[in-house]
């Protein structure tokens, strides 16, 4: 009997990793049905975080919340509570940015005015349960607050000139005058996850090379928000050029001011859902996400999978929606494209589900 464990990341947009490994399972049993599959959708702080946590923990509850969005309008989410281990006696509570701040909330881009509010909410909820351990995913941002409104949820206060709290979102950085953090909650032992190690400000900071994603389109609205960052920087005490300090629109530099730990968003999912364990006792692990490309090998969660199953001895292989011709593909056995099984990008886009089970089924052939 074939063992398989399934860790796809999810396919932005289009299916999520839960959803993409029920799919590769129904493909791969209509060849090859007397297979046993173990289930560990991946992620790697951005989209589906807490969906692989749900998946792959026993016991874990969602617990629902509701918050204010990017926008300011209430949205209702969830956060997600793991049983309590030795190392954390109160549970550990799982968050991500994307379900109560995320650029997915958004109607339309507000690059000055979206802001982490919602996050530091639904962070706020979890420790009111009494966890001793967050663990924030905060990939899929759709700000460039630096982190301010998480912060001022959890009781930070800025402050500009005459003594008055702010404008909210990317707007209000660069009127900060003082930041008095005296209220703000103590930080439990918290784990940032985050594949991004882009610096706070500069040429590779989070206004340059993100800020276009979130509307800031124009050289003078880039500048002046980067500006906004490192005078937020500054008065927090927080070194600029500090790898990571960048991610989810300088998130990761407030999450580390609160006393947050930046981790590798992949590895560390991996470990706290135990997939090295899991990978171990298989004969074939099956990842994927919607394309892979050559940034792909970054860290990124295929490429860390696949060397996951080449220390453990175990064949790896790959399903993603594209494979670009200068993609790495040496670590899999065998690999499946769902635009080439399905004629089209277009196609492939439109029934994802279908072809991955058609992935699936064309991986078992090959295995």
């Amino acid at each position: 009997m074939t063992r398989i464990v399934l860790a796809p990341d999810s396919f932005k947009g289009t299916i999520t990793a839960v959803d993409a490994a029920v799919a590769l399972q129904t493909g791969w049993t209509d060849v090859d049905p007397g297979a046993e599959f173990v289930h560990r959708p991946m992620a790697d702080g951005g989209e589906g975080t807490v969906a692989a946590f749900a998946a792959a923990v026993p016991g874990s509850r969602r617990m629902p919340v509701t918050v204010e969005g990017p926008t300011g309008a209430d949205i209702d989410t969830s956060w997600l509570l793991l049983p309590p281990t030795g190392d954390a006696a109160g549970g550990t509570a799982v968050i991500d940015l994307a379900s109560t701040s995320g650029i997915e909330l958004l109607d339309q881009l507000r690059p000055w005015d979206a802001d982490t509010t919602g996050f530091g909410q639904a962070i706020g909820a979890a420790l009111d349960h009494g966890v001793s351990r967050v663990v924030v995913g905060i990939g899929s941002s759709g700000s460039t607050d630096g982190g301010a409104g998480m912060l001022s949820a959890l009781g930070a206060r800025f402050l500009d000139a005459a003594g008055a709290p702010v404008a909210r979102g990317a707007r209000g950085l660069a009127d900060i005058a003082s930041v008095d953090l005296s209220g703000l909650r103590t930080a439990p032992d918290v784990r940032v996850l985050t594949d991004v190690t882009n610096p706070l400000v500069g040429p590779r900071g989070a206004s340059a090379v993100f800020g276009p994603q979130k509307g800031l389109n124009s050289v003078a609205d880039i500048t002046l928000a980067d500006r906004g960052l490192g005078n937020l920087a500054a008065l927090l005490g927080l070194d600029p050029d500090q790898p990571g300090t960048g991610a989810a629109g300088g998130t990761g530099g407030a999450l580390v001011v609160w006393g947050g730990v930046l981790a590798p968003g992949a590895a560390e999912v991996a470990e706290l859902i135990g997939l090295a364990d899991a990978i171990a006792d298989a004969d074939v692990v099956i990842t994927g996400e919607g394309s892979y490309d050559g940034q792909s090998g970054d860290g990124k969660v295929p490429s860390f999978i696949a060397s996951l199953a080449v220390d453990a001895g175990v064949r790896a292989m790959l399903a993603a929606g594209r494979i670009t011709a200068d993609a790495d593909t040496s670590l899999f056995t065998a690999s499946a494209s769902l635009t080439d099984l399905a004629g089209s990008s277009d196609a492939a886009l439109a029934e994802p589900a279908r072809w991955l089970r058609a992935a699936g089924a064309e991986l078992a052939r090959r295995s």
